[in-house]
């Protein structure tokens, strides 16, 4: 049966077991690709991914991306889970970090169905901070590249990656995608320093110095 609208199945994907193959092939390349981008990969419906999924013990995006959240590894040392913008994946500290931001519509323009680009600048600044390896971590200088615009609904996953350390200084690099578009990249140069700096230079809320 031919669905209308969908472009014609490749023949190698015709019979399930490729099928199949294809499905867990991509979904391990990108765990939060949803159905409805994996729909027209395959050249079948959209039904038809999730009864695949089923039949391999596939749980769906949404259930995927909290069973990652809930196995990441590593606790930041400069950020407290409330500062980071989107949802903590993934963290090493002094080497790199992954992030989802989930969008909508109160984070638009009021006129149009943009994101509104400090959204996007919030969610990688906030991770850079975060994979500085120090108690406390602030943004020296930051370089931004908005690619493209972003609507509602779009799932922006967030990478960032520790370039160089050069004593207290951090050079981050960070790179945002929408499904497997880039839309936003950014270089942060992130300082760490310590508490008895930080407290020094009268940056610390008087609960850490009672801490």
């Amino acid at each position: 049966m031919r669905f209308k609208g969908l472009p014609s199945m490749p023949d190698k994907f015709a019979r399930k077991p490729d099928r199949h193959a294809k499905l867990l092939e991509e979904i391990k390349r990108n765990p939060f690709v949803t159905d409805e981008e994996l729909a027209p990969r395959l050249g079948v419906s959209i039904p038809t991914i999730r009864l695949d999924r089923q039949e391999l013990s596939i749980p769906e995006v949404r259930k995927r991306t909290r069973e990652m959240a809930g196995h990441f590894f590593g606790v930041s040392r400069s950020l407290a889970a409330d500062d980071i913008i989107g949802e903590l994946i993934e963290i090493e500290p002094g080497r790199r970090g992954l992030s989802i931001l989930e969008t909508d519509q109160s984070m638009c323009l009021e006129k149009c169905d943009i994101v509104r680009g400090h959204f996007l600048f919030a969610q990688i600044n906030s991770l850079a901070a975060a994979v500085a390896d120090a108690p406390v971590a602030v943004t020296g200088k930051a370089e931004v590249a908005f690619l493209r615009s972003v609507r509602a609904g779009e799932k922006l996953i967030a990478k960032v990656q520790v370039l160089e350390k050069r004593g207290h200084r951090f050079l981050v690099e960070a790179v945002v995608r929408s499904r497997e578009e880039i839309v936003c990249t950014g270089r942060f140069v992130i300082y760490g320093m310590t508490l008895k700096t930080a407290n020094y230079l009268k940056l610390l809320k008087d609960a850490e110095l009672k801490s």
